[in-house]
């Protein structure tokens, strides 16, 4: 078992080798050689030679991904002695030109292969065929079935490959883009409040020691000794809050107040209503309304809907005083909407409000770090109205999304990681892609072009070819009859003006397949118009001169 296991993964080499992909493997396995078998059945193969074929192209084809340069040099090998071979050089080529990594041994693996087959071909068809011709058509196919697959296939991987390198590094761009805008923002926030915490934090605890102080002094009368207490009242609570915003500006989340310490109000949900009627103390008209079943907020969320009140009221009594104001409360499904609303301003002093124009800014930020919104305009009758949004749960803003997506491959790369694509391989990237981009395009520019015109002087031969054996076939055929005219002894020159002249491609190399011939004789060798296509065996008829006479005759069988 265990070899077994070690076998498989010996097999499926360094790519991962899914069952989708062995399925895909054995299917191209069973059509190749299949077309294999029809291949050799009409070339007239033995039976030898097609169990062979079948057991070539089912290993080669599953032995490609493990074994590139391998099997494209065996694959050349075996198509020049196998006919049903021949086919797979298109997918062994392909395999080749994206996995063997390197120019030079991909340049290497392709020349031994050609040598292979070109060798191999020129030996098996020797004595049937003309050795320039053969070398002229072995070449032109294998550039056609082979180099040009290699070189698409390699244009085509690398293009991936540097897509995929692109967006990885874009996606690692991205993210050390990320850690350096939080960073930076975080120390600007700490710088922030370090200057908050040592500025006001000293002069407010100087309020409240001295208010202490002066709320026992004996010489106040109450209504003094009242508004003293409501004064360091006032700056307790202001460094309570002064303690949270610190906390913010520092992590972003909302500081939880000291058990021990009391609060003055509950700055939540709980204490709009505090500030709501403290409003209709000091004279505004102010209204609380609440929609939907209450629903408890974390404290981030809590307490900036209380903000968000606040805020908008400060707003209202500064730039529309004795405006009515309503403030609402609707509990939707998904998340708390916070509403104020004033009407239109009336006629006041201009330049009497004080505004640092950074409130509404604030609120902003603030919603915006618990995964809210806040949205401020003006309404149709004049006035203002704030909104805000605010979620039941914490969901922290991501600073991820105030960086652009320069390259926009950010998408791209989630998902490819999602579908499980493996880590690139950094190493091979850089030694495939080691060559200057200029001399690599170049190159395989150059490569598709010489293919492509490999692919168009095919044809032209070809077709030429077929129209050399068409034109040539009348002169090697003749007919029983005018074999069986012809007799020993007849002159040369008498035999030779009632025979064509045999010079054809059909005819090349049967003069020395059949029975030896006389000494010191030259031949002439025409075929059958008796033979059909079907038939496994040709009819080769021989008349042999010497002196200028003829000397011999002889009909005799060639296989196909």
């Amino acid at each position: 078992m265990a070899r077994t296991r070690a076998g498989w993964d010996w097999l499926k080499g360094p790519e991962p080798w899914s069952r989708r992909m062995l399925a895909g493997d054995l299917a191209s396995a069973a059509v190749l050689a299949l077309v294999g078998v029809g291949v050799d059945e009409l070339s007239k193969s033995s039976g030898l030679k097609t169990v062979l074929g079948v057991v070539a192209v089912v290993s080669l084809v599953l032995l490609r991904r493990r074994l590139p340069a391998t099997t494209l040099v065996v694959g050349a090998a075996a198509s020049a002695l196998l006919p049903g071979v021949f086919l797979v050089m298109v997918l062994l080529g392909w395999s080749a030109g994206r996995r063997i990594v390197g120019v030079g041994r991909a340049l290497g693996a392709f020349l031994l292969a050609f040598l292979a087959q070109v060798g191999l071909t020129l030996v098996d068809q020797w004595a049937q065929m003309r050795p320039v011709l053969v070398l002229v058509f072995t070449t032109l196919m294998f550039l056609a079935a082979t180099v040009m697959p290699g070189l698409a296939s390699r244009y085509w991987h690398q293009r991936r490959t540097l897509l995929s390198a692109l967006q990885e590094r874009n996606d690692r761009l991205l993210r050390e883009r990320t850690m350096v805008a939080g960073q930076a923002r975080l120390r600007e926030r700490q710088r922030i409040a370090q200057d908050m915490h040592d500025s006001l934090g000293h002069q407010l605890a100087l309020i409240a020691v001295h208010t202490g102080a002066l709320e026992v002094d004996p010489a106040l009368t109450d209504r003094q000794r009242e508004a003293v207490g409501v004064l360091r009242q006032a700056s307790v609570a202001a460094m309570h809050e002064l303690r949270e915003v610190v906390g913010i500006l520092r992590d972003g989340v909302e500081a939880p107040a000291p058990v021990e310490e009391a609060q003055p109000a509950a700055r939540g949900v709980a204490g709009i209503a505090g500030i709501v009627e403290a409003a209709r103390a000091a004279g505004t008209d102010v209204r609380l309304g609440t929609a939907g079943q209450p629903r408890p907020l974390v404290a981030a969320c809590d307490h900036a809907a209380y903000r968000i009140v606040q805020e908008a009221l400060t707003n209202a009594y500064k730039h529309a005083p004795g405006s009515p104001i309503t403030v609402e409360l609707r509990y939707e499904d998904d998340s708390l909407v916070v509403e104020i609303a004033n009407g239109p301003a009336g006629d006041r002093v201009p330049g009497e409000v004080v505004s640092g124009g950074q409130g509404l800014t604030g609120l902003r930020e603030r919603a915006r770090l618990v995964g809210g919104m806040v949205h401020a305009g003006a309404t149709e009758d004049g006035g203002f109205r704030v909104a805000g949004v605010l979620p039941y749960g914490t969901e922290p803003a991501g600073i991820v999304e105030d960086v652009a997506d320069d390259f926009g491959q950010r998408s791209q790369a989630r998902e490819l990681a999602l579908k499980g694509a493996p880590p690139l391989d950094w190493a091979a990237l850089d030694r495939e892609l080691s060559v200057p981009v200029r001399t690599r395009t170049g190159g395989v520019a150059m490569g598709c072009g010489i293919a492509v015109a490999a692919v168009v002087l095919l044809l032209i031969v070809m077709g030429a070819a077929v129209v050399m054996l068409v034109g040539s076939a009348d002169n090697a055929l003749i007919g029983r009859a005018e074999y069986d005219a012809v007799h020993v002894g007849e002159s040369e020159e008498s035999v030779r003006g009632r025979l064509p002249s045999g010079d054809s491609v059909l005819t090349g190399g049967m003069d020395r397949k059949g029975p030896p011939r006389p000494e010191d004789s030259q031949c002439l060798v025409l075929l059958s118009t008796d033979n059909t296509e079907w038939s496994a065996d040709d009819t080769v008829f021989r008349f042999c001169f010497r002196d200028g006479k003829l000397v011999d005759k002889q009909a005799y069988q060639v296989k196909q």
